[in-house]
């Protein structure tokens, strides 16, 4: 049987954990050659391992997706590889909450630059390879759909107390999720969305914190408030990394070359808080 994303090379940003290990794993899975980023390289490598263990193709990109020189490094590392890119998942980010008087130009400026100004930065890097390689295929008569898969989250549709920054740049990333379907499908590209919901990772694990750019950032949501959310979902449970992980992959397979600018929920039925 033919794999779906066989031969295809990907890009993933914060794959070394959670949904962006799973998004990678299926991936690879379904035959695309990965280049796996995380903040760390432990938990990057750790993800090539686990994919070249199950008999897949990746290699490592360690570093801030918020460094000005991150684009391009990431994107060569994927031409230098792989010699080629088909699918790019802007997946990596954090939360750092608070309500809008206490919230800081730090908080605010930060969420911005992971979850909008860093994707910004990777696609608009990418532009002139996927225009160069759409024009060669082109004009060899073999034209090749694209895939950008964005990630949103219902804070980002429907907005969500403490979050005024993340919800604001995750609203964001809707909007450049759309303009881009527009611009870029005279390429052959789809540009689409996946707005997560309660997805059970590190970022909701009770009491977890996380050195991001030398600051000491507590994860995770209190467990009293989590079984709280858990309650409003209609499936009445928070989701998997490998559940959320299908909801991209649907806007990366063939069945789905006909889908742009879209923002698909994943979020157990929850349409709101």
């Amino acid at each position: 049987m033919t794999l779906k994303l066989d031969g295809k090379v990907a890009v993933i940003t914060g794959a070394g954990r959670g949904i962006g290990r799973s998004i990678a794993l299926k991936l690879a899975g379904e035959g695309a050659r990965i280049v796996v980023n995380d903040l760390d390289e432990e938990p990057a490598q750790e993800t090539v391992q686990a994919i070249r263990d199950a008999g897949g193709v990746a290699t490592a990109c360690a570093g801030n997706v918020t460094a000005p020189d991150f684009a391009a490094r990431f994107l060569e590392t994927a031409v230098s590889e792989y010699q080629g890119l088909d699918i790019i998942v802007n997946n990596a980010g954090y939360t750092w909450d608070n309500v809008i008087q206490k919230m800081s130009d730090e908080q605010w400026e930060a969420m911005l630059d992971v979850h909008l100004t860093a994707p910004f930065r990777l696609l608009r890097a990418a532009q002139p390879l996927i225009r160069a390689y759409s024009k060669l295929e082109a004009e060899a008569g073999a034209p090749r759909v694209r895939k950008v898969v964005n990630i949103s989250s219902i804070a980002g549709m429907f907005g969500n107390a403490g979050q005024a920054n993340y919800a604001t740049a995750k609203a964001g990333i809707v909007g450049m999720t759309q303009t881009l379907a527009k611009e870029w499908g005279r390429m052959n590209v789809t540009v689409n969305c996946v707005a997560f919901g309660l997805i059970k990772t590190r970022l909701t694990a009770d009491s977890e914190n996380a050195s991001i750019d030398g600051r000491d950032i507590k994860l995770g949501v209190p467990p009293d408030a989590l079984a709280a959310m858990e309650r409003a979902i209609p499936l009445g449970r928070g989701g998997t990394p490998d559940e959320a992980a299908g909801a991209v992959y649907l806007f990366c397979i063939p069945e789905s070359d006909y889908v742009s600018g879209q923002t698909l929920l994943c979020s157990g039925g929850l349409t709101g808080f």
